[in-house]
Parts: structure tokens; sequence; C-alpha cells
């Protein structure tokens, strides 16, 4: 069913993120999700075909997180800003879903997702929400 949603549109995911989950943990194997996600028509369907707007991604960081980060700074926070940088392009339309919960008194690099987010006009929730408005299910069994 999930790969209904990517081909219907309703659930993408951009490259740089998709070759993180793929690469996924040492004990992948064994996770039904991670054959899942390696699989080539599920890679088709759920892939964002568009390239992130740098200049999106400056402005996530630059009104985001904070205008004078350090490099370090800078790679401590990571693809974070790319994510949202693609939501940004879109934010009547996109939504990001994130395990992150919101942490307000973070500041600089040490930002949550959703409250850049919220900062910036882009929907944001939690794979919970994600899974419930879409009416998300599988066909996994439970193994007893």
């Amino acid at each position: 069913m999930a790969s209904s949603y990517g081909r219907s549109g309703s659930a993408k995911i951009p490259l740089e993120f998709y070759e993180e989950v793929k690469e996924g943990r040492k004990d992948g194997d064994k996770d039904p999700l991670y054959g899942w996600i390696r699989d080539e028509d599920t890679k088709e369907k759920l892939l964002l075909k568009e390239e992130v707007d740098v200049a999106l991604v400056q402005r996530v960081i630059n009104e985001g997180y904070a205008n004078d980060l350090t490099d370090d700074q800078v790679e401590q926070i990571g693809r974070d800003p790319f994510l949202i940088a693609y939501a940004l392009a879109d934010p009547k339309n996109r939504c990001v879903v994130t395990r992150e919960v919101s942490k307000p008194g973070r500041v600089r690099q040490n930002r949550h997702i959703p409250d850049v987010c919220a900062d910036l006009g882009v929907n944001c929730c939690d794979p919970f929400v994600f899974a419930r408005d879409l009416e998300f299910s599988t066909d996994w069994e439970r193994k007893k």
C-alpha cells in the first residue's frame, strides 16, 4: 500500500534522505522496512524527482538556525536544512515527517526540525500522524 502513496504523489522522499535510509542499520537485513526501501520499484515510486533549491537551503539555515553559523555548526545540523527546503519549495502541499519533537529552548545548530519548520511556515508532523492521515497500513503480520 505504501508504494501506492508514492505513485500517487502523497508520499515522497528526497534522494539525499532515501540514500541515508537505504544504508540502514548493520542488522537491517532482518527488518522488513529495510528490504522494502531497497527495492528498485519502491525507490522509483517514492523518490522526489527534483533538485533542492540552494537558495531555500540557505534561507532555512539563516532564518531557521542562525545567519552566522561556523562550518562546524553547519556540519552538526547535517541534512536537515535540505529536507526543510524541499518542503519550503511548496509549503501548502508538503509536510516534513520527523521523529524529532519540538524543543523551543534549543538555539542555533541545536534547534529541532519542528521548531525550524514552524518558524518558516512549513508543515511538520511525526510518523504516527503521517500514517494516520494517509490511512496507511501494512499487510505485514506480526511474528509470534
